[in-house]
């Protein structure tokens, strides 16, 4: 790693705030300007969505053969279980440390694959096992019918595990909130402070914080314009169903975080006896300057870049202050 850049960046923010579309700007940017700029080598970009997706899919197959769902309450609601936010964070800790560490991967059904890093992480966040309990006969209809999308998500943690991290800036989107009017600090496992401790430590050790800041009515109002009903594992187009953006999105811990935390200008994590002061800011994107990112680039306007490229230099500016000192 490169020191005068960022070894892993959280990139965090309510649904359809800009996360995905930074991300994409990121891959189209020159080397030699991310580093000046963004204080990032190349980058290897990963994040939860893919789970939250899978999760639905494996629910609905339970539908259609008209067994219990495990996971949502409905295919447009919530998590029955609110620690499935943690179940989530353990899947990507599980990724880091693969991608880390190069881990050869092998399996011999990449469905079973999945599903059982399913019931793995669900039992580090104190869920049982629940695929696990499955017939055989419906496992099989699982495997014949997710088939596609986890070989889809497969080959991208293949082509991902074949990067060598050295000198690469590891990017994590993840997206935390609690229920419209909850009060602070969040609880039932909602939010960053819940999702935050969950992280592995060699995560915690490394990481500065990037808020993409909207207000959860711009964040619905931008999830509803980016919705494509035909794409809904889209990490760019997908869309959050509207209950679980007023019940899960509908505000978030941040500012309360930050207010509260032991070091101005950081998030305090607390994690197993340890403790994480994580440098935060903020991309102020409450004016929309980052969803122009989602059409082709040859589209994309100067104009349009230059103010979305010097509010995030500005921000990532103050983070490096921070995180080289």
């Amino acid at each position: 790693m490169s020191n005068n850049t960022f070894n892993t960046v959280l990139l965090i923010a309510l649904p359809a705030s800009g996360k995905s579309e930074v991300r994409n700007y990121l891959t189209h940017m020159p080397i030699e300007k991310r580093i000046t700029d963004f204080h990032m080598g190349d980058t290897i970009q990963f994040d939860d969505f893919p789970y939250v997706h899978l999760m639905r899919l494996i629910d609905e197959e339970l539908i259609k053969l008209k067994k219990p769902v495990f996971f949502y309450f409905a295919p447009d609601q919530s998590f029955l279980h609110t620690e499935e936010w943690g179940t989530l964070i353990e899947l990507v800790n599980d990724d880091y440390n693969d991608i880390a560490n190069r881990v050869k991967l092998n399996p011999p059904c990449i469905v079973d694959y999945y599903l059982d890093r399913i019931d793995a992480a669900s039992v580090k966040v104190g869920l049982p096992a629940r695929l696990k309990t499955l017939s055989q006969d419906v496992r099989n209809v699982l495997k014949a019918n997710l088939q596609k999308e986890c070989a889809k998500m497969f080959e991208e943690k293949q082509r991902l595990l074949a990067i060598n991290p050295e000198g690469k800036t590891m990017v994590i989107e993840f997206a935390r909130g609690g229920p419209r009017g909850s009060s602070m600090p969040l609880s039932h496992c909602f939010g960053y402070e819940y999702s935050l401790a969950k992280l592995a430590k060699p995560i915690l050790e490394k990481s500065v914080l990037l808020y993409i800041w909207v207000t959860p009515e711009e964040s619905r109002r931008k999830n509803s314009d980016r919705n494509d009903p035909n794409d809904p594992g889209s990490i760019l187009h997908h869309g959050v169903p509207i209950s679980v953006m007023l019940g899960d999105y509908g505000c978030d811990d941040i500012e309360w975080l930050e207010k509260h935390s032991e070091v101005p200008g950081t998030i305090t994590v607390k994690k197993d006896g340890s403790v994480f002061h994580l440098p935060i800011a903020k991309f102020d994107n409450r004016v929309d300057k980052t969803s122009f990112l989602r059409e082709d680039p040859s589209k994309w306007s100067p104009e349009n870049v230059h103010a979305m490229h010097k509010e995030i230099t500005g921000a990532l500016d103050k983070l490096a202050k921070m995180y080289f000192k």
